[in-house]
């Protein structure tokens, strides 16, 4: 039986205010310092927010944009100091907690209840048919986990998650170790949210990462913010945006929702100037249907060469396209067969308003289009990715100062954990690399990525499910769908700092293996070890951790893997020195300088406070790394729904205060939505048709080919969104989203275009 449920939040009511004016401020430094006093007292929260983003500190667990070169003493966001003060509470719950609480009874607490009660202090074992967690013994731990691991008639029985929070010499060690076992099911939270960029833009420039910096950023012509709420999100990504306006450049918010934070910031830092109303930031938004972004950026363009007829040789970069691309002629043909009218209807902006970016866009060249997961989480994702990249060629704004791609990513080192070899397709050069340094034959399968495992897992054939880090229940779509999957197994173990939704919804036994968080000292026998990551711009530099465990039973990430992989592969024919690659950190940096381009010499440019630039041939010298060594202009359809005749898009979006699938709070305060989670953002004229008004209970109806999926006691929320769209808050509405419907190539779940019908219950 699972465990799964969606309880709902208790003791407060819906509240509606009025959207913020402006992102930050002084409403930021009061939440940035409530939520650190809370959880920290006041010395250690001083103490520990001067440490954020710092040379000699550590990397912030939220998201992964980069520090400037200049950093202030407070290099944080209001989310970032939210992420700490979670991280290092003082809270514990230790073995007295869950003699109090069954497995079912917090199955019934809501995600934030859960998240709020303390970090784990020690490893814990749920055995087959019960439900209250048992304390265990490391020793004893790592003996059943290699006992179930080695007991699988074939390694690929067994599935090996990781999130993004896990360390560069974790990651390194963790796809080591499962490539050691004998597989290469290494899902990641990639496969559900940058996956399509990476394959999109891995077709197209070569590389499958963003090819510009926060230089470029700043020295920008027009920079256009595509699918991507900066405010919430990445909201140190606010100060970038500031700089590039104060220096000219013209920003274009692209999104079916006004975000306040792509409107206007006043940076918490000023504080001469909180009284004010901050700096304006967006020059125009477009308010594009969901998914109409595909349609939007073929228009563009197709205005683009009318331009350029009108002025030749000024608004298309002619030289660049003969020189850098290929496949241009036939590219163009195909554009020529859109009518322009159909375009802009399916995008769902005006023509005046597309005329308007195109007005800013003909003459520039410095261009620089970011975009986040309102890009990626459609069926049609990779080719909208690409159809940006068609645009930045055209205009030649790849390769030089001030112009590329720029996919924001979530999680800090997310990027770092793929770049590390957490890939479930690891390329033949990477194996034979890997095999060499550690002498042994890695396999050469595909493994699962994130929706095969889920669906591997649902048919019974996956024993172990291992997660590094994460809430991959809370993340994944089809969520009765995971539960049942995961129920399924023999064992699941987590890897993990706090209490969350996966820890209820197990296989038939569990281990939680609570390890050290960013924050802390990590101590290993030859002294104190420092970690890295790699940003959303591949700039690795170091994290070091400075406050003490809160519990002498936390093992490092590396210690986890070093010491499960030394009983799991001790009677194997792997002689790789765990325990030594354990005790000091720079023999781990060794081996991934033997193994992944673009380290040499880890272990002394890592010393540098700002870290290094790994290398990305289409930045600066426009080297493209694929088959013909040109950027090919791609070719592609439009996305088709034919909603019926009282049927909605919808797309899930994050709250103010939440972070990926951890919540901090309940309070929604730049769209003016309080104490609620359960709610779905509605069209003003899509809910007069429904007879709906405003804090109404509805119920919300999936459709997916013949399937049908529904979430109940939803709170409707007027707002401003193009007709026929609308919006829910994840994990909550994640049982809408279909196993089976994920995008082309990438296969990420299509958690931005779900249709859906709604009814008042």
């Amino acid at each position: 039986m699972t465990r799964w449920k969606m309880p709902l939040e208790s003791g407060e009511t819906l509240k509606i205010s009025k959207k913020k004016k402006f992102a930050g401020g002084l409403p930021a430094i009061v939440e940035s310092l409530r939520h650190s006093l809370r959880h920290l007292g006041t010395i250690k929260s001083i103490q520990t927010l001067l440490k954020i983003n710092q040379p000699n500190g550590f990397d912030c667990p939220g998201c992964a944009w980069p520090e400037p070169e200049n950093r202030s003493m407070a290099e944080f966001c209001e989310n970032g100091a939210k992420a700490i003060a979670e991280e290092a509470t003082a809270r514990i719950i230790d073995r007295d907690f869950f003699k109090e609480y069954s497995v079912n009874e917090l199955s019934k607490k809501s995600d934030y209840w859960l998240g709020q009660q303390g970090r784990i202090a020690e490893p814990l074992y749920l055995p087959a048919g019960k439900d209250y967690y048992l304390p265990i013994e490391w020793d004893k731990a790592f003996e059943l986990i290699s006992s179930e691991l080695n007991a699988c008639e074939d390694p690929n029985q067994a599935v090996f998650y990781t999130s993004g929070r896990t360390s560069n010499e974790a990651a390194f060690l963790y796809q080591t170790m499962v490539r050691a076992f004998g597989t290469n099911n290494l899902p990641d939270c990639s496969n559900m949210c940058h996956e399509s960029s990476g394959v999109a833009l891995t077709e197209t420039i070569g590389v499958g990462k963003g090819s510009v910096t926060v230089k470029d950023l700043e020295n920008a012509e027009c920079i256009i913010v595509m699918g991507q709420n900066p405010g919430t999100n990445h909201p140190r990504m606010l100060t970038t945006l500031e700089v590039a306006k104060k220096n000219g450049a013209e920003i274009v918010s692209i999104n079916p929702l006004r975000e306040v934070g792509t409107e206007r910031f006043l940076h918490p830092k000023h504080l001469h100037r909180l009284a004010g109303s901050g700096t304006s930031l967006s020059t125009l938004h477009l308010p594009v249907k969901i998914n109409g972004d595909s349609a939007l950026l073929k228009a563009i363009m197709k205005l683009l060469f009318e331009r350029e007829i009108q002025n030749p040789g000024k608004v298309l970069d002619g030289p660049f396209i003969d020189e850098y691309t290929e496949n241009f002629d036939q590219f163009k043909l195909d554009l020529d067969t859109y009518d322009l009218k159909y375009l802009i209807s399916e995008s769902g902006v005006s023509r005046g308003e597309i005329e308007k970016l195109v007005d800013l866009l003909q003459f520039k060249k410095k261009i620089i289009i970011c975009w986040a997961m309102g890009l990626t989480q459609h069926k049609n994702s990779v080719s909208c990715i690409q159809e940006v990249v068609n645009l930045l060629l055209i205009k030649g704004a790849i390769g030089k100062e001030g112009a590329g791609v720029c996919p924001v990513r979530g999680h800090s080192n997310v990027q770092g954990d793929r770049t590390m070899g957490i890939y479930e397709r690891p390329s033949p050069e990477f194996s034979e690399r890997l095999g060499a340094a550690f002498n042994f034959i890695p396999p050469l399968e595909n493994g699962f990525n994130v929706v095969e495992a889920i669906k591997e897992m649902h048919k019974g054939n996956v024993k172990v499910f291992f997660g590094m880090g994460g809430n991959l229940l809370s993340a994944a779509p089809d969520t009765a769908y995971t539960a049942e999957a995961f129920s399924k197994t023999s064992l699941s173990v987590y890897v993990s700092t706090k209490l969350n939704r996966n820890h209820l919804v197990t296989g038939k036994s569990s281990l939680i293996l609570p390890c050290l968080a960013r924050t802390e000292i990590d101590r290993q026998s030859s002294g104190e070890q420092f970690v890295t990551v790699e940003n959303s711009m591949s700039i690795v530099h170091s994290s070091k951790g400075h406050l003490k465990p809160k519990s002498k039973q936390l093992k490092s990430e590396v210690a986890i893997v070093c010491e499960l992989a030394n009983k799991l592969l001790r009677d194997r024919n792997v002689s790789i020195p765990w325990i030594s690659l354990k005790s000091n950190y720079d023999f781990i940096r060794d081996k991934i300088e033997e193994v992944v381009p673009g380290f040499s010499n880890f272990n002394q440019r890592i010393k540098k406070p700002e870290g290094f630039y790994l290398p990305h041939p289409a930045r600066g010298k426009r080297e493209f790394s694929t088959k013909n060594k040109l950027a090919p202009f791609t070719i592609h359809g439009l996305p088709n729904f034919n909603l019926g005749p009282m049927q909605l898009l919808m797309m899930t979006i994050r709250t103010h205060d939440q972070f990926n699938t951890t919540v901090y709070g309940l309070q929604d305060r730049y769209r003016g939505i309080h104490y609620g989670r359960r709610v779905i953002l509605m069209n003003r004229d899509d809910m007069k048709k429904r007879n709906l008004v405003q804090g109404q209970q509805v119920n919300i109806t999936s459709y997916f080919k013949e399937e049908k999926r529904s979430v109940q006691n939803f709170f409707v929320v007027e707002y401003e969104i193009p007709v026929s769209c609308t919006a829910t808050y994840f994990p909550e509405a994640n049982p809408l989203i279909a196993i089976n419907s994920y995008a082309e190539k990438s296969y990420t779940p299509t958690s931005k275009s779900i249709v859906i019908s709604v009814e008042a219950n």
